[in-house]
């Protein structure tokens, strides 16, 4: 890369690590709180103007009213029986993180997909800022391109770089290639 370089990391710049045991508890009561299902009692844990910010698919959600209505219903709408399991936690002053997958029943619909009752993992990549014991701060990937596959549906129609893996393609090479 020619010239100067990007600032980084600039959100975590004055991170105050004496936080880290807040933030952990904080994190750790709201996933017990979204495997117990619930939505009302989440205020718990969020503040009410926190920022949900997700993938494509996913969406934005601002506020805590938002996230409930436009995630959590939707979602347990379409996924029964669902429980998350984090694989990984990070915690670091006012910032958490994770990776894990949520393990549910399709009983709803879901990206215009009817119903099917089949199993589906659901991947998933949590970052969280925490300000005065509440989440306010929640960067989210949610792999639903993964779910899609797995109830029949590929949203890449056939054109997934998982054709260069498999050897079905060759992958483009560009002209700056090092």
């Amino acid at each position: 890369m020619a010239g100067a370089r990007p600032e980084q990391a600039a959100l975590t710049r004055d991170n105050d690590l004496s936080k880290t045991a807040e933030t952990q508890r904080v994190i750790e009561g709201m996933v017990d709180g979204l495997n117990d299902h619930k939505i009302n009692g989440i205020a718990d844990f969020f503040h009410e103007a926190f920022r949900w910010m997700g993938n494509a698919g996913c969406g934005t959600k601002n506020g805590l009213r938002e996230f409930q209505d436009n995630w959590q219903r939707p979602f347990q709408a379409a996924f029964s029986d669902k429980v998350a399991i984090d694989e990984a936690r990070i915690f670091q002053g006012e910032w958490g993180a994770c990776f894990g997958a949520q393990h549910a029943i399709h009983s709803g619909e879901f990206m215009g997909i009817a119903p099917t009752g089949k199993r589906v993992e659901i991947r998933y990549m949590d970052f969280w800022k925490v300000v005065d014991g509440k989440i306010v701060d929640n960067w989210v990937m949610v792999d639903f391109p993964h779910v899609m596959r797995q109830l029949g549906v590929d949203p890449f129609n056939g054109h997934g770089w998982e054709e260069y893996d498999a050897g079905r393609k060759v992958p483009p090479r560009p002209n700056h290639d090092k």
